[in-house]
């Protein structure tokens, strides 16, 4: 997917407003996984999300999206974001990100989604990353578990969420 950056996607800072670009890569996210799994998805995770470059008004931003693992039930699908300057005719990679999508079916429930056939050497590789990433997730997930689970730690954490941001 490609689109126009706009007057009317900017933040307060004069560039294009992350929230804007976090929308469509949410909308990315969904086309890919559910055009791959033939079901309605939902959003489970979104990994490593890294501005690495600003994107400017007037330029094009190109979305590509490619499903690099599956599970049972679950897909990641890696975004690659190119912003490109039409009149210099250059374009820069501004940021790559990991969404976790699970395919739902009629009553809301996860449905299994057909493997991934891995043929060429990108996917081998985007498979490969795809699994240490899924590992290091499910790591994160248990010491996250040990801190809400630890009270001191829990303690902390809720005293801050009705702090200031």
């Amino acid at each position: 997917m490609t689109v126009l950056a706009t007057p009317d996607t900017v933040s307060f800072s004069g560039n294009v407003s992350a929230g804007w670009v976090l929308d469509l890569l949410d909308q990315v996210a969904y086309a890919c996984a559910s055009r791959y799994s033939g079901y309605y998805v939902l959003t489970v995770s979104v990994d490593h999300v890294v501005f690495m470059q600003r994107i400017r008004v007037g330029e094009l931003v190109t979305f590509h999206a490619s499903v690099n693992y599956t599970g049972h039930t679950s897909m990641e699908v890696g975004i690659r974001v190119v912003a490109e300057n039409i009149r210099e005719r250059t374009s820069r990679h501004v940021m790559t990100c990991y969404f976790t999508m699970v395919a739902v079916g009629e009553h809301g429930k996860p449905n299994p989604v057909p493997p991934l056939v891995v043929e060429t050497a990108t996917e081998q590789r985007r498979w490969a990353a795809a699994k240490l990433r899924r590992e290091f997730r499910k790591e994160i997930d248990r010491r996250m578990l040990e801190i809400r689970q630890n009270p001191e730690l829990a303690a902390g954490a809720e005293e801050e969420e009705g702090g200031t941001t």
